[in-house]
């Protein structure tokens, strides 16, 4: 039986396969990325995951079931004390103050996708806040995934952390729960609605991509 999910894969997939090929994520797997493309991307990361917590927030608001709002809690709690303290460390090995990390402002990318996500999130049903956040989380699982199964990639002395992050069980399982979710709030939704929710779906993939392209360049706000 066809999931909801698969259209949503199906339908971001050339996005999602351009991202795999993205030069930043290629070099991170292969160990010969620079190190100041990766502090950029640490910083922007961080900015990022500070509002993108906020959208599970609003999760655990507009969920009806106490599992439901639990998980979202679960969410929120892992970004905040696992995700972002291993970009806190990074930052520390790269001799990133903790004062500048915590006062890095949001580069145009960033601002623009994280503003689409809380848009989303409290304007929009929570079919539509887990349509916008689920391409974070599950390209994120599959790039970890992939990249695990790079020979060296889980070793490397840098970057090692990073990749057994994303393909740690635990993330998988956060990731699994947020695609059984989109499913289950989906089931039953009349054809223009599921439309909507694919838009949400291929656009936060398409800001996926941006972040990496972001990244890769260091954009920053023009002078």
């Amino acid at each position: 039986m066809t999931k909801f999910t698969d259209r949503l894969h199906e339908a971001a997939y050339t996005i999602w396969q351009a991202s795999h090929k993205h030069p930043f994520l290629t070099e991170l797997r292969d160990g010969t990325l620079a190190a100041e493309r990766f502090a950029f991307y640490m910083k922007q990361d961080y900015t990022y995951l500070k509002e993108y917590a906020k959208v599970f927030a609003y999760g655990s608001i507009k969920a009806r079931d106490l599992t439901t709002m639990g998980m979202f809690a679960k969410l929120l709690d892992s970004t905040l004390n696992m995700e972002m303290e291993l970009h806190r460390q990074y930052a520390e090995r790269l001799g990133i103050p903790r004062q500048e990390l915590e006062e890095t402002k949001p580069a145009p990318v960033t601002s623009a996708y994280t503003s689409y996500l809380l848009t989303a999130a409290s304007a929009g049903s929570l079919a539509e806040l887990t349509a916008a956040l689920l391409p974070c989380t599950w390209s994120y699982c599959e790039i970890g995934a992939a990249m695990a199964a790079y020979p060296g990639a889980r070793s490397h002395p840098f970057y090692g952390e990073w990749v057994e992050m994303y393909a740690s069980a635990e993330f998988a399982q956060l990731n699994e729960w947020c695609m059984e979710l989109m499913n289950r709030l989906a089931e039953g939704l009349p054809e223009g609605e599921l439309a909507v929710l694919t838009e949400r779906f291929v656009t936060a993939s398409r800001f996926e991509y941006l972040f990496w392209e972001m990244a890769y360049r260091m954009e920053e706000w023009p002078v």
